[in-house]
């Protein structure tokens, strides 16, 4: 049974009704989670506005130190937690450890906060007086996370919001509890004072309450758009600080000079990776001209050996989406894109697969037209759409139509049609020859449109500057001679 983990102890949910869990990859319930109360979300909230006061006088290199701590932990237990993030999401174990490895690389760069919070100052201003300007934390603030990544992106924001002074509440995904389970058992072990980090498991209930609450003074969530857009209304409605990434529909651009062995191996790992199920997968392939016929080619043949199966299993490539809902859903989209009149290349719900667990084969159509839902919704799974456009100018303009703005990618060999991609697409996280341009941990996880909510990302400064107040003090020190006069 899933807990919460609450004024540093671990507690039973509140509320009779719970979640069943399942193993996506074999269908075998493996747990259950708790719906959520919102009295569970208040005792948290309780527990860190306790806890405030004596956390944030604590010196920022003392309060590292935990954090030090928790990445030795992490390391330690490293297998076991990538283990137990392919069991219950059902990725490789080999993307299982590239997400803990992200993870902690963000303890990393939070572990240099006394550095990272420093303010600035100026004497004389006027004469006889300085202007100096602190950072100090927020106090309580929490983060609601998804199920794609439920070890890395909790650490988008853990370690910098402790770091900076603040009290943390996590809110995990209900499809995908059991990693953090893992991680506070860790946290257990740090001896922090009762209140800093708190866990709470539930649903919908839980982040009403958190929303609610006016001792919660910021918000982190990722997911997906109309929620975000929820998130982000409700949470601003009621004076908080908000940071809300949302949904994607994520372009790469083939040009005709791409390297035509690499662009479709990456664009492949891209597209197909954790079953498309990341914010930052390829959706959408524009081949320029004459890229089209051997990249069509390249990419059905690459997609189409790809093994798929249960990620434990040593060879296996792709694993399943996340739940039978998804499965459906995202079959269903594939069957809309072809009565809208786009082909199939590759068909991965025709293939042989695992007769247990949610699995749907990588999938390639080409020639959906433009006004399909399917060219514009964010389908989150193993789906490629290839679209030919005559050039450049025109695969700028179909991303820019398109409302979500998280990752265009272009390939080619060209640093003036690379320099000009990256000044004019409009999307945050920008790729040049890379398929999935995911930001190191001391850069900013970007977004644009309707792909995020708000003005600060997470990580590096942005993070910093996300979980503290600046506090300007203007003194006067006048001299002795002064006094006289």
């Amino acid at each position: 049974m899933v807990r919460n983990y609450i004024g540093g102890k671990w507690c039973e949910p509140r509320g009779a009704e719970r979640i069943e869990l399942r193993n996506p990859a074999t269908g075998e319930v493996i747990g259950e989670a708790p719906a959520g109360d919102a009295a569970d979300a208040a005792a948290a909230v309780e527990a860190a506005a306790k806890a405030f006061p004596q956390w944030r006088a604590v010196p920022p290199g003392e309060r590292i130190q935990y954090l030090f701590r928790l990445k030795r932990l992490l390391e330690e237990n490293f297998e076991e937690l990538a283990r137990t993030i392919t069991i219950e999401n059902g990725k490789t174990l080999a993307e299982s450890r590239g997400e803990l490895r992200r993870g902690i690389e963000n303890i990393e760069v939070a572990c240099g906060i006394p550095t990272l919070m420093q303010g600035y100052n100026l004497e004389d201003v006027a004469p006889g007086i300085d202007e100096i300007m602190l950072r100090q934390p927020l106090g309580v603030v929490a983060a609601v996370t998804p199920f794609n990544f439920p070890a890395m992106i909790p650490l988008w924001f853990l370690p910098y919001a402790v770091a900076c002074g603040n009290c943390f509440i996590l809110k995990p995904s209900e499809r995908t509890p059991l990693a953090s389970q893992k991680l506070f058992e860790l946290i257990g072990r740090l001896e922090l004072p009762p209140g800093v980090l708190s866990l709470v498991n539930g649903g919908k209930p839980v982040v009403d309450a958190l929303l609610d609450a006016p001792e919660v003074k910021a918000i982190s969530f990722v997911g997906s758009t109309p929620v975000a857009r929820y998130v982000y209304a409700k949470a601003a409605a009621n004076g908080k600080r908000v940071q809300c990434q949302g949904g994607a529909k994520n372009h790469v651009v083939i040009m005709p000079d791409a390297d035509p062995e690499m662009a479709p191996k990456v664009i492949s790992d891209s597209a197909f990776g954790c079953a498309g199920q990341r914010c930052l997968a390829v959706s959408v392939a524009l081949t320029v001209g004459e890229a089209h016929e051997k990249f069509r080619e390249a990419i059905a043949g690459l997609a189409g050996s790809l093994r798929v199966g249960n990620g434990l299993e040593e060879g296996v490539e792709m694993g399943p989406v996340i739940t039978s809902e998804s499965k459906r859903r995202i079959e269903d989209a594939i069957e809309k894109g072809v009565s809208d009149g786009g082909r199939v290349l590759l068909d991965g719900r025709r293939r042989d697969l695992p007769p247990q667990g949610y699995f749907v084969g990588p999938t390639v159509l080409e020639a959906v037209p433009v006004e399909s839902p399917l060219t514009k919704t964010e389908i989150f799974g193993p789906v490629l759409a290839l679209e030919q456009v005559r050039d450049l100018d025109e695969a700028i303009a179909r991303m820019a139509a398109n409302p979500y703005g998280n990752m265009a990618s272009i390939f080619t060999s060209s640093g003036q049609a690379a320099r000009r991609f990256r000044n004019e697409v409009p999307a945050g996280n920008v790729g040049v020859n890379i398929g999935v341009a995911a930001p190191m941990a001391y850069f900013p996880f970007s977004g644009w449109k309707d792909s995020f909510f708000g003005t600060l990302h997470g990580q590096g400064r942005d993070a910093v500057e996300f979980y503290t107040d600046k506090k300007v003090v203007v003194e006067r020190w006048p001299r002795e001679w002064m006094r006289k006069f």
